[in-house]
């Protein structure tokens, strides 16, 4: 008789490191256009977990959806987003993204945005959210014309602060490079890579932060509204400064608390833009 004990040893490590045909690689590509009814979405393709849907409303709206739930280690995902001339659309997402405990390889985010002459995206994803242990690695290219307008606003998150967890380890990777008719006019990297806490805890960098955002806007008005967009941070509950040069505004937001920053942001997202922020930041 085959001997059927069970031994301790025996069972699967949780810390065994899992193959790479397990890991998620999914793309999401968009094309939009101005139809004589409004801009439309005339390309659209899905792949792995990643899903795209259009609410139906008086604007053009994309919501990215994640049907995994997040992304662990080794997980890749490309975003290719176009506009073409004169179309104007907003893209989103469904909820916050969470960034899992990576064992060896980092979770990878590509974003790639492309703006034609007359185009206005809204790019408004909610907030990344970093757990303890995860690492990630991600970048943002965007081509624009030099008559196209971007808003874009990305927030990350440092730990679960709702739970007490604070990311004790861990790597973040941003890199963003926008170029203006063909001329890079942005250039932003950030690299945190060890014990993110005590990072941020420093004066000069977070100032005990445990989220940050950044929103950036470029458009040839975009030097001209820097007051409107200092008088709509008045209220804010967190740390803020704005600033504008060369046909861009940039503002950046660091707070200890995540819940008074993503409040911060709404409000200044919907008084600066001056419209409601997308459906799905209300869930």
């Amino acid at each position: 008789m085959a001997d059927a004990s069970f031994r301790f040893s025996d069972r699967p490590r949780s810390d065994a490191v899992l193959p790479s045909y397990v890991r998620a690689s999914g793309a999401i590509r968009c094309r939009f256009a101005a139809m004589p009814r409004g801009t439309e979405a005339i390309e659209v393709s899905e792949r792995g977990g990643y899903r795209v849907k259009f609410p139906k409303g008086e604007s053009c709206e994309a919501v990215l959806i994640n049907s995994g739930g997040g992304m662990a280690g080794g997980d890749h995902l490309a975003i290719d987003i176009t506009l073409d001339g004169g179309a104007r659309a907003t893209v989103t997402s469904q909820s916050a993204e969470k960034i899992y405990r990576a064992q060896t390889e980092p979770s990878r985010v590509k974003t790639r945005l492309a703006l034609a002459a007359g185009a206005h995206l809204a790019w408004l994803p909610q907030e990344t959210l970093l757990f303890n242990g995860a690492r990630l690695e991600r970048s943002l290219a965007v081509e624009m014309d030099d008559r196209a307008e971007l808003t874009l606003f990305e927030s990350v998150v440092f730990g679960r602060t709702a739970m007490g967890e604070v990311m004790a380890g861990g790597r973040f990777l941003d890199r963003w490079r926008i170029r203006r008719g063909r001329k890079l006019v942005f250039a932003d990297s950030v690299k945190l890579d060890g014990p993110v806490v005590d990072i941020l805890a420093r004066p000069a960098l977070g100032g005990r932060a445990r989220s940050v955002a950044t929103f950036l806007y470029i458009a040839p008005d975009a030097e001209t509204r820097l007051d409107a967009a200092r008088e709509a941070l008045a209220l804010s509950l967190c740390e803020t400064g704005a600033s504008a040069w060369n046909g861009m505004l940039v503002t950046r937001f660091a707070a200890d608390d995540s819940s008074a920053l993503r409040l911060s942001a709404a409000r200044f997202l919907s008084a600066f833009r001056g419209k409601a922020l997308p459906r799905v930041w209300q869930c």
